[in-house]
């Protein structure tokens, strides 16, 4: 049985959201955030203290971008994912961690400056920084999804929730006002999907939010 340790709107979503797209049978354990002073004990499944942890077998994961990719790969069926021969393959990639390195990077900044850190801790040039950083940094998605439904071969995979969690997290932390059309378009046909609104529904929101 597949094990994942969630908290609501933490990169953990794309973990859950991939097992809900693939119908996989899975304990999912919640926590509230940041986990690992809500649960002191959970460092000790997960030195790092963070969300996702997946497990199964003897595979243990925390990067939720590389957790998208295995499961796709190991379980899809090729559904989620390109192969590797396919003349797609290199874009889907990039897309794939384009997600996490570029996209999610800055808004962890402005999250923890603008809500999680003590007031008397907080830096609202950091946060109005790094909002104009991730804002810039979707210039490749807005010229890339238009026209498109999806990023890659014309079907959904694992890139699109990847990059699709980016994109509610903007979302949620209040900064998809400034969406292209475009962009806020797609993120409304991936919220739209079933799978997103299962592994959505599971959690309390991140503190401050």
């Amino acid at each position: 049985m597949i094990e994942l340790w969630h908290c609501k709107d933490s990169r953990s979503l794309r973990a859950l959201w991939t097992l809900e797209e693939l119908g996989l049978p899975h304990k999912l354990h919640l926590l509230t955030f940041p986990p690992r002073f809500a649960d002191p004990s959970y460092v000790d499944k997960n030195p790092l203290g963070t969300v996702p942890l997946l497990i199964d077998g003897d595979t243990r994961m925390t990067e939720s971008s590389a957790i998208c990719q295995y499961l796709g790969q190991r379980y899809g069926d090729g559904a989620l994912v390109l192969a590797a021969d396919h003349p797609e393959y290199g874009h889907f990639l990039n897309w794939l961690y384009h997600s996490d390195a570029t996209l999610t990077f800055p808004q962890t900044l402005v999250l923890r400056y603008g809500r999680f850190e003590p007031k008397e801790r907080r830096q609202p040039q950091v946060v109005a920084d790094y909002t104009q950083w991730y804002l810039a940094r979707l210039k490749l998605l807005n010229a890339h999804i238009e026209g498109r439904d999806w990023l890659c071969d014309d079907r959904f995979t694992v890139a699109d929730i990847a990059v699709g969690y980016a994109l509610y997290l903007g979302e949620v932390i209040g900064v998809s006002q400034h969406y292209k059309p475009q962009t806020a378009a797609y993120l409304e046909r991936l919220k739209a999907r079933p799978a997103f609104q299962r592994a959505n529904a599971h959690g309390s929101p991140l503190p401050g939010v």
